[in-house]
C-alpha cells in the first residue's frame, strides 16, 4: 500500500497553492494514503473480459434534422428595424473590456 509522508502532502499542497495547518497536513497524510490504498485496491481487479460501459440506462440521444424554414421574412428585411446596423449585421456595443 502506498503510504504517504508528511513532506509528500506539503509538497503536493504547495503545487495545488494550499497552505495547510500543521494539524491539517497529518490529517492529510492517513486520508490521502487510504485513497491510494483504495485506487491501488481498484487497480488489482482483472476486468480483461469486460466490456467498457459508457451508458447504463440505455437512452440514446434523438436528433432532428435541420431544417431551413422560411416565416415569409428575409434577414434583411429584419435589419431595418435594428437601432443600428453595418455591413448587414446588427451592430452592438463592445462586450469585451
Amino acid at each position: 500500500m502506498t503510504k504517504l509522508t508528511r513532506d509528500d502532502v506539503l509538497k503536493l499542497a504547495h503545487l495545488a497553492r494550499i497552505s495547510l495547518t500543521d494539524d491539517e497536513a497529518d490529517a492529510f497524510v492517513s486520508e490521502l494514503s487510504a485513497i491510494l490504498g483504495y485506487v491501488e485496491q481498484l487497480s488489482a481487479v482483472d476486468v480483461s473480459g469486460l466490456q467498457p460501459t459508457n451508458q447504463v440506462t440505455g437512452l440514446t440521444n434523438v436528433m432532428r434534422k435541420d431544417e431551413v424554414k422560411h416565416y415569409g421574412y428575409d434577414s434583411i428585411d429584419l435589419l431595418h428595424i435594428a437601432p443600428k446596423t453595418e455591413k448587414q449585421q446588427l451592430k452592438v456595443k463592445r462586450m469585451i473590456g
